[in-house]
């Protein structure tokens, strides 16, 4: 193997193949290179589509948290509007103004991703030779003008402002920034949050910067960046965001579905099918046991759940019954209809992998089914 020949060349799209024997590789074969998870908004576990009002620090689509100081001021959906994706994209993540505000220093409202520390230990921030990374995405939006973002450490302490401009309202743009390692500041490269990425969608001046320099401040948007919040009914859409090591951004990398779900379910988890919102009245997918005692009832039962992959940490973990009350499991009888919910007291084995089982504020009786839900998340 002493001929071996491995090359690189550069695609007319800036992405770069290797070349094997003369032979170019498809482009994205060649590992892990998008560090964002669900840049394309394949993914939505919790809300299966559905319209959601998101209040601070929570998921609407997979791996994508929103961020507010005000409540109830932005809807986000899974293709709202159900406008046409740019070519190759079947999906975006649409962030539309219920309500306007007027932004005093201290509000916020972003959407953000957090990527796990162990997927950018290789970039060395925090030290000398940090590497560069790219930024590149597809957005649209209703306004026009200078957007921002930015990238963040865990600790809030360290932060790069960026701009994008968005030329023609209501059409799909090609944006692409690049952004020099940061060889000050701590950078977690461990299961806690590496790097945070966030679209500004409104942010006062406690939290914006100046674009294009990092500082030690905590900032996550550019100072004079257009706020979407505050218009009323204004919409903000993204999808094909990727973050990739290197000057030059590279094609979108395309994973198969089931692969990212699998990447996703490190973070959250569910047992209903993939296209049924959590807390949904069903059976289908639920989980079963039966309490063959046939002397007596049960306040301590075993729930046996294995999650679909181990995930990031021990998960926050909510059960439900088949008619969707959270914290209870159902109780049926031979012809396996819902027939009571008992309420849950304490789960037992929790951790990364499952649960064990659970302690019942009211006994299962003898020689029934009990039946459960669940929805699991180690989010960052």
């Amino acid at each position: 193997m002493s001929n071996l020949k491995v090359t690189t060349i550069n695609d007319k799209d800036g992405g770069s193949n290797a070349v094997l024997y003369g032979v170019a590789a498809p482009t994205g074969s060649m590992g892990f290179r998008n560090r964002i998870l669900n840049g394309d908004c394949r993914i939505d576990q919790r809300n299966a589509g559905a319209s959601s009002t998101p209040a601070t620090d929570t998921y609407t689509l997979d791996r994508w948290g929103y961020a507010a100081s005000q409540a109830s001021k932005f809807t986000v959906q899974q293709n709202a509007a159900s406008v046409t994706p740019p070519a190759g994209f079947t999906n975006y993540l649409g962030a539309t103004v219920a309500s306007a505000v007027t932004i005093g220093a201290s509000d916020f409202f972003w959407i953000q991703q957090f990527i796990e520390g162990y997927n950018i230990a290789d970039l060395g921030w925090g030290a000398a030779g940090a590497q560069t990374v790219t930024l590149s995405f597809w957005v649209r939006s209703s306004l026009t003008g200078t957007f921002g973002g930015a990238l963040q450490n865990s600790a809030n302490n360290r932060s790069y402002p960026f701009t994008f401009t968005i030329s023609a309202a209501n059409t799909w743009e090609y944006e692409t920034v690049t952004i020099p390692g940061d060889t000050a500041g701590t950078w977690l490269t461990t299961n806690g949050k590496g790097i945070r990425l966030s679209f500004g969608l409104g942010v006062g001046s406690d939290r914006t910067g100046t674009a294009g320099a990092w500082a030690a401040a905590n900032y996550a948007s550019a100072t004079g960046a257009t706020s979407v919040v505050g218009t009323a009914g204004a919409t903000f859409y993204v999808t094909g965001v990727q973050i990739e090591a290197g000057s030059v951004a590279s094609p979108f990398e395309r994973r198969p579905y089931g692969e990212m779900l699998m990447l996703c379910q490190r973070y959250f988890a569910k047992s209903y099918n993939v296209d049924v919102a959590i807390g949904t009245s069903t059976g289908v997918g639920c989980l079963s046991l039966r309490n063959w005692d046939s002397t007596g009832s049960r306040s301590a039962v075993p729930l046996l759940t294995r999650y679909p992959v181990s995930m990031r940490a021990a998960p926050t973990l909510t059960v439900y019954s088949i008619n969707g009350n959270s914290g209870n499991i159902s109780e049926s009888g031979a012809s396996d209809t819902n027939t009571t919910n008992r309420a849950i007291s304490a789960l037992e084995g929790q951790g990364a992998n499952g649960f064990s089982g659970a302690s019942l504020s009211a006994s299962v009786a003898a020689l029934q089914f009990y039946n459960w839900h669940y929805a699991a998340s180690a989010e960052l």
